[in-house]
């Protein structure tokens, strides 16, 4: 071998190869590697078991109805859905037409969705709303139309609110002489009027007086913009007359040139209060609405007639024609506007002016003339005693002339659909005034009126014409009476009279209405 690759260390030993000490070996090596192994399981083992301990659940929410099931669904996409059905949109496009300030088309159904309004409760003056837990009188909106269970209108005055809450709805019908056919017909006319709504968002030929009848009879059902099946119908009647509105300063009419026009100025002004005071409460903006409802309640207060009534054309003059049946939708229409929560400049003298003249109007019978202490018309029958007794009563009045005409109306009202004896005009008003008084007025009444009216609707939802079509000699407002629309409108208002106010047990109890 060679030396050179064989050779002995000088001491004897063979040399050792030569080491190398890294970090690692200076930590311990392999040793100290295994323990962190385990302290670092250890460690991971009881962070996860803390967490599982200490982890808060998630709330599960719940949007549908109680007793609904939620199926396969997430609860995002049951939210999604209820939000929906119940909250209006608050994305409204602006359009332009000469002569107005402004107009608005419908929502488009891709439209942003708003929030609900929040729950309060308003006390005093006859408008105890409030809420459960808010004080005893209070109400929630369970089963709003045909949609949700979410408690709503709390800010709704309880005479009103009280026909949003289905459960209350049903029980009322029940307790005052209803049956379950009166909430069927009272569906089906408003089914039929959504079938025969115009492209404008109006519905009949006098269409400032029969969109707000239309209306009044949806909110009589608290069908609102936020309601499933005929919140599209009701946001179109509302923005039809809000453009009217615009159009001629407040003032709501189809023709002007018409003497009568200011019968269509009340009924619209009605219903643009109530639309006013529902879509507040729902935080749902419909351009231009408040200003129209202020423009036209202020326009009616300011154009009374000296007198105390109102006359055609809102005559001012004592010269002017002033009649019961006029009067009759200002009083109620400033009824809803005090609702509002708008301020109206004079309303309080105005109303007790217009309650003085309907009191000269009355005969000692007890009913209600047309302009005067007498009949009018061609009938001995005293067709606007209803008027007379409903508006009293409204504004907190019941006293010897309510009470005289409720007997008045007893004795001498009759509703035989297919005779001559079928005034609906009549029995709308009367209808209201008898629930008013409750007890056994009203179940006399009730036996009289429910059945003519259930066994006289068409399949398709509208009401037959009166008297086989023959003139009725007893009807007011004669120009209406062939009239489907304004037919259907009246008898589905009176099949949802078991409900759409609370009755005041009489008439008597005083709102602080200060007249």
């Amino acid at each position: 071998m060679d030396d050179a690759h064989n050779h002995e260390h000088p001491e004897g030993h063979v040399a050792p190869k030569k080491r190398r000490f890294g970090i690692w070996s200076k930590m311990g090596g392999s040793a100290l590697a295994f323990a962190v192994l385990i302290h670092v399981v250890i460690l991971l083992i009881g962070a996860v078991w803390i967490f599982q301990v200490t982890r808060i659940p998630e709330k599960k929410i719940d949007f549908l109805p109680g007793g609904g099931g939620g199926g396969d669904r997430s609860a995002q996409k049951i939210q999604q859905k209820k939000r929906a059905q119940i909250t209006p949109s608050t994305n409204v496009k602006r359009v332009f037409a000469e002569g107005a300030k402004s107009q608005y088309s419908i929502p488009d159904p891709g439209d942003s969705f708003g929030q609900m309004s929040a729950l309060s409760a308003l006390t005093g003056g006859g408008m105890a709303g409030g809420l459960e837990g808010a004080g005893k009188k209070g109400f929630g909106a369970e089963g709003i139309g045909n949609g949700s269970n979410i408690k709503l209108f709390g800010l709704i005055p309880e005479t009103m609110g009280k026909r949003c809450s289905k459960d209350d709805r049903l029980q009322r019908l029940k307790e005052n002489g209803g049956t379950p056919a009166c909430e069927e017909a009272v569906v089906k006319g408003l089914r039929w009027l959504k079938a025969n709504q115009a492209a404008d968002g109006s519905w009949g030929s006098q269409k400032a007086a029969m969109t707000g009848l239309a209306l009044l009879a949806y909110f009589g059902h608290c069908e609102t913009p936020a309601s499933e099946e005929f919140g599209d119908t009701v946001q179109r009647g509302i923005v039809y007359l809000v453009n009217l509105g615009m159009k001629n300063n407040g003032k709501m009419a189809s023709n002007f040139t018409v003497v009568s026009w200011s019968y269509e100025h009340g009924i619209a002004t009605y219903a643009l209060a109530e639309a006013y005071t529902f879509c507040k409460e729902l935080k749902h903006e419909v351009p231009n609405l408040r200003e129209v409802t202020e423009k036209a309640g202020q326009f009616i207060i300011d154009n009374q007639n000296d007198n105390g009534g109102w006359a055609y054309a809102y005559v001012k003059k004592k010269t002017g024609h002033t009649d019961v049946s006029v009067v009759g939708w200002q009083i109620q229409s400033l009824k809803a506007c005090s609702h509002t929560g708008i301020t109206y400049r004079g309303m309080l003298p105005c109303i007790a002016k217009g309650l003085k003249y309907l009191g000269t109007c009355q005969n000692a019978s007890g009913g209600f003339g047309y302009s005067g202490p007498n009949p009018g018309g061609t009938g001995e029958y005293f067709t606007l005693t209803g008027v007379g007794m409903l508006c009293n009563q409204m504004w907190g009045r019941g006293g010897a002339e309510v009470h005289k005409a409720a007997k008045y109306v007893l004795a001498n009202s009759k509703l035989e659909y297919n005779t001559r004896f079928c005034d609906l005009y009549g029995h709308y008003y009367e209808s209201q005034a008898m629930m008013q008084r409750g007890g056994d007025q009203w179940k006399q009444y009730n036996n009289m009126f429910r059945d003519q009216l259930l066994n006289n609707q068409d399949t398709d939802g509208s009401w037959k014409v009166c008297g086989g079509g023959a003139k009725d000699i007893r009807a007011v407002a004669s120009s209406y009476v062939g009239d489907k629309v304004y037919r259907t409108c009246l008898c589905t208002l009176m099949m949802e009279v078991y409900y759409r106010f609370l009755s005041t047990g009489g008439g008597s109890m005083k709102e602080r209405s200060g007249i």
